[in-house]
C-alpha cells in the first residue's frame, strides 16, 4: 500500500509540476552529491569565489542537504525553461546598444518560481495525507539557501552539469531555472543525468575572458556575470576590454552550447523578455538616476546591484562603444556622487577620446578625493606609452 501510494504520488507531482508552468521535475536522494562538496570545497580554497564571502561561511552546510534540514528524506528539483526567442549573442555586435543576460530581460524568476513551489509543496503533502501516508513537511528553495542547485539537478534526472559548469538538458538546452522542494517524504529517486557534452569545448572557447581554467571548472573572479553583479569592486582594467556592451550578465558560454538546438522558447510571460530590455541604448542607461534605474527595473533582478554599479558597468560599454556621441554622458558623469561611477566615466573617456582625458585630468585631480577614481586619470599616462 504504502509503495503503491507513493508511486501514485509522484505521478500527480509530475502533472501537477506541468500544469504549474514547469519544464521538468524529478526526484533526488537526500543524501547529496558528496564528489560536488568536494569540487566546491576546492573551488573556494583556490580563491576562485573572489568576494563572494558567503560561499565559504555556508560551505559546510552545502556540502549535505541533510545539514540543512536533518529532517528531509527527499528532494524534488525543478526547472522552469527561459529559452529566448533570438540568439542572445545578436547584440554584441551592437556596441551602442547594451547587453542583458537573457535571465534578466524580465520578471526576477525567484518571484515567479517561489509562488509556485510553496503550492505544489502545499498540495504534495496534502495529498500524501490524503493516501493515507501521514503528516509529512515540506520546504522550498528558490536560489536562496545553501544548496548546490545543479548538482542536485543532475541527481534528479534534470540534466547534467555542462563543462561550463551550468545545467544542461537534452530537451531544453541551456536555458533552465532550478527550484526544490525539500520533504519528509521518502519519494523513489530516479535515474541520474549522465553527461553528454562529449569532447565539445565550444563554452570553453567561447568565453571572453577565459573564465574556464579547465573543463567543469569556473574563476568566478574572470566571470563577466561575477563581474558585473557579485562583485562590488572596480572591475579590473584587464577584463573591461573584453566586456564589450555586457551590462549585466553574459550568455556566452551558455548560448553556444549545441544543445541549445533543442531549447524552446520560454511559456511563461512573466520570463519572455520585456521589448525594452533586449537592446537599451546605452545613451539613455547612462542617463538613469536612483529614480529612475529603480523605475525601469523594477521588480526586475537587475534592481538589486543598483543604480550606481549599472551604471558603472554601462560606462565600460560606452568605452567600447567607439561611439563619440555618448563622450558628454561619460563626461557629464565625472561629477556623479558615486566614485564607482566617476572612475569608469573617467575609463569611459580615455577610452573614448585620450586627448580629451588629458586636458581635463588635472582639473579633476584638483577636486577629486577619491583613490580609486586618481587612480584611473593617472592610468591615462599608461595607456599613452
Amino acid at each position: 500500500m504504502t509503495t503503491a501510494a507513493l508511486a501514485s504520488l509522484k505521478t500527480f507531482l509530475q502533472a501537477d509540476a506541468r500544469r504549474l508552468g514547469f519544464a521538468s521535475a524529478g526526484v533526488a536522494d537526500a543524501s547529496g552529491n558528496v564528489l560536488a562538496g568536494d569540487r566546491l570545497a576546492e573551488f573556494v580554497a583556490s580563491g576562485r569565489h573572489g568576494t563572494m564571502g558567503w560561499m565559504p561561511q555556508t560551505l559546510d552546510r552545502r556540502r549535505s542537504p541533510r545539514d540543512l534540514w536533518p529532517e528531509v528524506r527527499s528532494i524534488v528539483v525543478l526547472s522552469m525553461n527561459y529559452g529566448p526567442d533570438e540568439d542572445p549573442l545578436d547584440i554584441l555586435d551592437h556596441p551602442d546598444r547594451g547587453a542583458i543576460s537573457v535571465y534578466a530581460r524580465h520578471r526576477d524568476y525567484h518571484d515567479v518560481i517561489k509562488g509556485r513551489l510553496k503550492e505544489l509543496a502545499g498540495r504534495l503533502v496534502a495529498r500524501a495525507r490524503e493516501a493515507g501516508l501521514g503528516d509529512h513537511d515540506a520546504k522550498v528553495f528558490v536560489d536562496t539557501a545553501p544548496i548546490m542547485e545543479k548538482p542536485l539537478g543532475e541527481l534528479a534526472g534534470l540534466g547534467w552539469q555542462g563543462k561550463h559548469t551550468n545545467l544542461l538538458s537534452r530537451d531544453f538546452g541551456s536555458w533552465l531555472f532550478l527550484g526544490s522542494i525539500f520533504t519528509t517524504l521518502d519519494l523513489q529517486a530516479d535515474e541520474s543525468g549522465r553527461d553528454r557534452c562529449g569532447s565539445c569545448r565550444a563554452c570553453l572557447t567561447a568565453c571572453p575572458t577565459d573564465a574556464f581554467p579547465a573543463p567543469y571548472q569556473l574563476d568566478a573572479r574572470r566571470c563577466i556575470s561575477y563581474l558585473t553583479i557579485e562583485t562590488k569592486a572596480v572591475i579590473p582594467r584587464e577584463f573591461r576590454a573584453a566586456m564589450g556592451n555586457r551590462i549585466y550578465g553574459c550568455d556566452d558560454c551558455l548560448a553556444v552550447c549545441p544543445w541549445n538546438k533543442f531549447a524552446q522558447d520560454a511559456s511563461e510571460a512573466k520570463l519572455i523578455a520585456r521589448e525594452d530590455l533586449k537592446a537599451p541604448r546605452l545613451a539613455d542607461l547612462l542617463g538613469l538616476d536612483d529614480a529612475g534605474f529603480r523605475a525601469l527595473f523594477s521588480g526586475s533582478p537587475i534592481k538589486r546591484i543598483g543604480r550606481d554599479k549599472f551604471v558603472s558597468n554601462c560606462l565600460i560599454a560606452a568605452g567600447n562603444s567607439a561611439r563619440a556621441e555618448l563622450l558628454p554622458a561619460a563626461r557629464g558623469l565625472l561629477a556623479d556622487d558615486a566614485p564607482l561611477v566617476r572612475a569608469m566615466a573617467v575609463w569611459a573617456i580615455c577610452r573614448l577620446d585620450p586627448g580629451e582625458a588629458l586636458r581635463l585630468r588635472a582639473a579633476a585631480l584638483d577636486k577629486e578625493a577619491d583613490e580609486t577614481v586618481r587612480s584611473e586619470w593617472h592610468a591615462l599616462d599608461e595607456s599613452q606609452d
